[in-house]
């Protein structure tokens, strides 16, 4: 059991180990170019969605800002009024 157990290991290394190098041999990788060329694109891609995300967060935090200071000032008005009526002769 032990032996077709390390069979098993040492079969699987070896394919781990030859298997890059025989892909990369073969004509269905693409051309130094091409890989550029994704490359390029991919990094394209990422910054344009961080330029989103950021922006998507922007707009949500003014929302909220906003939301957060307008609640703030009315209940600043109405703690206000309550003082006004509380200290009333």
């Amino acid at each position: 059991m032990k032996t077709l157990l390390r069979f098993g290991q040492a079969v699987l290394l070896i394919a781990v180990v030859v298997m890059p190098a025989v892909l990369s041999a073969t004509p269905f990788g693409q051309s130094a170019q091409g890989d550029d060329k994704s490359v390029n694109q991919d990094v394209h891609d990422a910054a344009h969605s961080t330029k989103q995300a950021a922006k998507k967060t922007a707009k949500k935090t003014k929302k909220e800002t906003k939301k957060i200071v307008n609640k703030s000032a009315k209940k600043t008005g109405e703690l206000a009024n309550k003082v006004e009526d509380k200290t009333k002769p």
